[in-house]
């Protein structure tokens, strides 16, 4: 399947390449250049498959693992070899003039292919027991691998192909020793991204003359030049796959991944401006090219292959949502559902108990969600490759498993699925994750930033700005017992979430007590409880209610009636509200105060709709739970 559908990705777009060579090559080139040579290599230009840009763009839209990722990825290698042996034969036919003159280089080169493939890689064997029984590089064989390099890229530049060829081959030809071919990588890749790529980059820049596109026709050719190359791969490759069995929708996300040119297009076209194949004006073309097919792939991926569509990554992936029906056929609400974002799963079990304890009721399906997600360094180094990538996954899935198994009480366990993901921007990433999976909870740990007064900015108020659901932020003291809880009530839309999550608590967990605390002024007149609240109260079991006290107290700073209350909670639930100076997407100067002055844990909830309150919500949101 690989092999058609990446054969057929080059052969459709060196095919258009070397007809649209016909038109532009007595407008474009140098009439010292043979139409052979220019069709060639115009053909190996359209037909290039940039590997590293497209690992890049796998691991980062989570494809590593999956069907079409690893298609993508043995593809984009074989077309990688192919590419460049059609590159190889097009860089000595522009050397030598012919296809007959070229022959005797075509011939070195397979015999420099045949020594390196057979006693090449048989010597550089040894180089992996050596490294097996030493453990590490040292200095010197680090030197001899770089001067083989050289001496590898020396030896095919006066077999008459390019220099880069021999350095490509010694590395083809390494032994593939993972822990090796991790140190080598680390020790080279600082000197490579920091400072030749950079360089390489200028390079072609100062190179890339838009000034010579100057003209109507010139940018129409541009345009051709642009359709002719996307049009050639994504064609091939759609149907190539689609004769191999793929369904449509992978076939198309395929057709645009085998697009990514990017930095491999830049090298292939920088030789063929060395070497005067191209010229000055068809290479800014070709750049151009480039970038606009690198730059749409995800894009253009995401609209054909939407991550909703990706499930990776999900330790016992659930099944269908369950629904139940009751007398009257009428459906049961869905299971209730938790997103729980962990940083380090071997220091925040006490957020995820505190999820699973919201959401566990043996009445009612629950999920609770840990994610987990993978932030990738900007730059395209090693430990950013698809391989390395589901190395730490499966890391992390370990750490998650075990934070799962000690979990209480062990019947809760069954309803954890943490998910993990790799992510450039952990906070968009959540909030698209919770409305993926219909979270109706957010609950992150607090945390300071390092460069803010803010103690609830950074990541935690990006979630409060960008997530569409109900966000809670956890402030946890490392008390583990959930025995008595305390929810300062001003009867506004947060602390009605506040209230809600309390309830939850109060029906789960039978050995729970509440306090529910009214804090009035000196001046203001102490009203009895809103008749939402009274009525909410009235349907409650009385089991339930008996584990209710609801108190009001007058102080002239409400912040210190909170705090010397939670003197005797296990956990503060206070919802975000402006009476403590709330602004709309953060939780303000105030609330971070209580997180800090707060003796118990603490609960900071925020309700995404603010329209009205949801005091007769939250009836409907427990009314399952403690009906019997």
């Amino acid at each position: 399947m690989a092999v058609l559908t990446s054969h057929v990705s080059i052969l459709v777009p060196f095919s258009l390449g070397t007809l649209l060579a016909v038109l532009i090559y007595p407008l474009l080139s140098d009439a010292s250049v043979s139409f052979t040579a220019f069709a060639m290599f115009l053909g190996a230009a359209m037909s290039i498959t940039a590997f590293p840009v497209l690992a890049r763009i796998i691991t980062e839209n989570n494809l590593q693992g999956t069907r079409l990722g690893t298609l993508a990825l043995t593809c984009a290698a074989v077309d990688d070899v192919t590419a460049w042996c059609v590159l190889a034969v097009a860089i000595a036919v522009a050397r030598t003039g012919s296809i007959a003159s070229a022959f005797p280089t075509i011939i070195a080169s397979l015999v420099y292919i045949g020594i390196m493939v057979t006693l090449g890689r048989n010597f550089l064997s040894r180089l992996a027991t050596y490294y097996r029984r030493v453990g590490r590089l040292s200095q010197l064989v680090l030197a001899f691998i770089y001067i083989g390099v050289v001496a590898s890229a020396l030896i095919t530049e006066l077999i008459g192909i390019h220099l880069i060829f021999g350095a490509f081959l010694l590395g083809a030809i390494m032994p593939k020793n993972a822990e090796l071919v991790k140190e080598l990588a680390l020790k080279t890749e600082d000197f490579v991204l920091t400072f030749l790529l950079p360089v390489f980059f200028a390079y072609s820049g100062l190179r890339t003359e838009i000034g010579l596109l100057n003209s109507p026709e010139l940018w129409m050719l541009c345009a051709l030049v642009l359709v002719v190359a996307i049009a050639g791969k994504y064609v091939g490759t759609y149907i190539a796959a689609r004769v191999s069995g793929i369904e449509k929708r992978e076939a198309s996300a395929l057709g645009w991944l085998m697009n990514t040119r990017g930095l491999t297009e830049l090298i292939v076209l920088n030789i063929g401006l060395e070497l005067k194949v191209i010229s000055p004006l068809l290479f800014t073309i070709l750049v151009i090219m480039a970038l606009v097919t690198t730059f749409m792939t995800s894009p253009l991926l995401e609209w054909t292959y939407p991550k909703k569509l990706i499930r990776l990554n999900v330790i016992e992936p659930e099944a269908e949502t369950p629904v139940e029906t009751v007398a009257g056929n009428e459906a049961v609400s869905r299971p209730y559902r938790i997103l729980v974002p962990v940083a380090n799963p071997e220091s925040q079990k006490g957020l995820v108990q505190l999820a699973v304890a919201i959401a566990f009721n043996n009445k009612q399906p629950a999920i609770v969600n840990p994610l987990s997600l993978i932030e990738l360094q900007e730059d395209y180094a090693f430990e950013s490759t698809p391989v390395e990538v589901d190395k730490l996954i499966q890391q992390r899935r370990l750490q998650l498993e075990e934070l799962i198994q000690r979990l209480e009480p062990p019947a809760a366990r069954a309803c954890v699925h943490p998910i993990i993901r790799v992510s450039h921007n952990v906070a968009r990433e959540t909030a698209q994750i919770a409305a993926l999976e219909q979270a109706d909870l957010i609950i992150v740990g607090w945390h300071r930033p390092a460069f803010s007064n803010n103690r609830l900015g950074g990541r935690v108020g990006q979630i409060l700005a960008t997530a569409t659901v109900d966000v809670a932020v956890f402030v946890d003291r490392g008390e583990e017992r959930l025995e008595s809880l305390l929810v300062p009530y001003s009867a506004n839309i947060h602390d009605d979430l506040a209230l809600t999550l309390a309830l939850r608590l109060l029906v789960n967990i039978d050995t729970c007590h509440l306090r529910l605390l009214r804090v009035v002024s000196e001046n203001q007149v102490k009203e009895e409880l809103s008749y939402e609240l009274r009525t909410l109260m009235e349907q409650l079991p009385q089991s339930v209610r008996d584990r209710i006290d609801i108190t009001s107290v007058e102080a002239a700073e409400p912040m210190q009636a909170v705090v010397a209350a939670s003197e005797s909670t296990d956990l503060t639930i206070a919802g975000a509200s402006r009476a403590w100076g709330i602004e709309r997407q953060t939780l303000g100067r105030y609330t971070d105060e209580l997180a800090i002055q707060c003796r118990s844990s603490l609960l900071i909830t925020r309700r995404y709709s603010q329209i009205t309150s949801h005091l007769a919500s939250v009836l409907t949101e427990i009314k399952s739970e403690v009906t019997s």
